[in-house]
């Protein structure tokens, strides 16, 4: 039957061809997911619609099946009746689009065939990663928009609500970069809709062309004293949050760094060893630290606080796996300025430390916080299918949400607590139980592991603690960007896992064995092995 399979394989050549589709998409998939949601999900669909073909195809296509199948569906199925029950079901129905992610894990873990593959998609997804890591400090330098000094009372932009060191960044849906430019789009119009940037927040106002002041210069015009290119703001990537940015980078970052950790442990130093390192490993090391330190330094930029604490505590938690004391030391070095430099940049660029009650971000989160968990305790059917998601969207005024309108409408900036109150109390045990099952499937093939290997493991269990604890404070599961990424290296932690099953049965029989209570068959072993070391 084996030989009858492989001969119509290979005489079925659309098999090959649609396989070999289906991961050319899976590739593009990865090298679009740092920077494009679009992109990406383009490519994912298209894979796993070549992947669904090549099923009605023979030989038998055998799906992989999973240690988190249950669980998986289960979050999908119960996410389905809750968007049934929900106070707006065609807005929870159409927001199911964003569960439907999961789906991923599924299209990578039946395209990849290899471990060697698995880690290569894990280099590629680093290299293209660092496409935006660069471009954030080089835009950085170069400055964008007008930022604005020395307003007049009478200047348009005063009477637009316009404040001193706001920045300027498109007039009309066009991008400015000059006090003359600004000048020039607003005459075009009688009103002109200006677009800027305000510490944290983005905002549109509209400027009258009436309102403009006498004179012969733009800046008499615009009644402002000067302005400068802006050289602060939080940076977000290719994307369009810097939350985003940063939740995506802290899950790339981890893989960086667990990478790092496995190559640089064969350093001399760091091994107690006298041999020497390769070429290439030095220089895959090079990359790697030179790709950590950037990624750190992009994330800074974001001035998002939770993923940088969740990148530090997803590089402890690397460290203290590999088992390395002299690794954990040296780290300990280089992190302490690494968060002074954060510190000072976080003051700096918005006003706040790491942890600030003082800071307008956390107000908003203990007040949307305690609604939330009135709200989902109201009744019983909150608390078991929950109100539905998104539909806060519509009913937030009656539910007087959000201080009673007093804040800006979103969602409630904790992936647990979104849960509990959109989908119910069992939706989060399930997501709970997919947490446990993920967890163990890791830490089985870490067990089983080494060099290279152990390193993708460990940066990927790395990034699953980090996007969990930054998950506390910030709705990352429902981030369709940050969600790909993570089952993306889902789908990649499996296949290792499953890659091991010969090595894993293999260590299951031999401690069977060991362990066994026939003192026969122990004496038959130490006999066998002391036979074969008398030869």
């Amino acid at each position: 039957m084996l030989k009858e399979a492989a001969v119509e394989e290979q005489t079925n050549p659309k098999v090959r061809q649609l396989e070999k589709a289906a991961l050319f998409f899976l590739i593009l998939m990865v090298l679009f997911s740092p920077h494009s949601i679009a992109a990406s999900q383009t490519a994912w669909i298209t894979g796993s619609f070549l992947l669904l073909l090549r099923c009605f195809l023979k030989p038998k296509f055998n799906l992989q099946r999973t240690p988190l199948d249950a669980a998986l569906w289960a979050f999908f199925l119960w996410s389905f009746i809750s968007c049934l029950l929900s106070y707006t079901p065609l807005i929870s129905l159409d927001r199911l689009r964003s569960v439907a992610i999961f789906l991923v894990f599924y299209f990578v873990i039946n395209c990849i065939k290899t471990r060697e593959m698995a880690i290569k998609l894990c280099f590629l997804l680093i290299g293209s990663c660092m496409i935006n890591v660069i471009y954030v400090p080089i835009e950085r330098i170069l400055g964008r928009g007008v930022e604005i000094h020395g307003l007049s009372a009478d200047s348009p932009l005063t009477k637009a609500l316009l404040m001193d060191g706001d920045t300027l960044l498109k007039v009309n849906g066009k991008k400015i970069t000059s006090a003359d430019e600004v000048l020039s789009e607003l005459e075009k119009n009688e009103e002109s809709d200006v677009f800027f940037y305000r510490p944290d927040f983005y905002y549109t106002v509209r400027v009258k062309r009436s309102d403009l002041l006498p004179g012969n210069i733009s800046l008499e015009k615009l009644g402002i004293q000067s302005w400068k290119k802006s050289h602060n703001w939080r940076s977000t990537g290719f994307f369009g949050h810097w939350t985003t940015y940063a939740d995506v980078l802290q899950l790339i970052a981890s893989l960086t760094f667990g990478l790092l950790i496995a190559l640089a442990s064969q350093i001399a130093y760091f091994s107690n060893s006298k041999s020497r390192i390769s070429r290439k490993n030095l220089l895959s090391i090079c990359f790697l630290f030179f790709s950590f330190a950037m990624m750190t330094l992009a994330l800074i930029f974001s001035g998002t606080r939770a993923p940088l604490i969740a990148l530090l505590i997803s590089a402890t938690f690397t460290l203290f796996l590999n088992k390395n004391k002299r690794m954990l030391l040296a780290f300990v070095a280089i992190s302490g300025p690494v968060l002074l430099i954060g510190s000072i940049y976080l003051h700096q660029s918005r006003g706040v430390g790491f942890i600030d009650e003082k800071d307008e971000s956390t107000r908003y989160r203990q007040v949307v916080y305690r609604e939330a968990l009135q709200l989902w305790s109201e009744s019983l059917r909150h608390v078991i299918f929950g109100i539905g998601m998104d539909s806060v969207k519509v009913y937030a005024e009656k539910w007087r949400l959000f201080d009673n309108g007093k804040l800006p409408m979103g969602h409630f900036h904790s992936t647990p607590i979104q849960i509990l109150v959109e989908r119910g109390l069992p939706a989060l045990l399930i997501w709970i139980w997919i947490i446990l099952i993920y967890s163990k499937i890791i830490l089985s093939a870490l067990k089983n592991s080494s060099g290279i290997e152990k390193g993708v493991l460990l940066g990927i269990f790395g990034g699953f603690l980090g996007f969990l604890m930054s998950g506390l404070v910030h709705y990352n599961l429902g981030d369709q960007e940050v969600a790909m990424i993570f089952f993306l290296l889902m789908g990649i932690a499996f296949t290792l896992y499953n890659s091991q099953k010969p090595e894993r049965l293999s260590v299951s029989s031999t401690s069977t064995r060991a362990s066994g209570k026939n003192s026969f068959i122990k004496n038959l072993i130490l006999l066998s092995s002391n036979f074969s070391t008398a030869r």
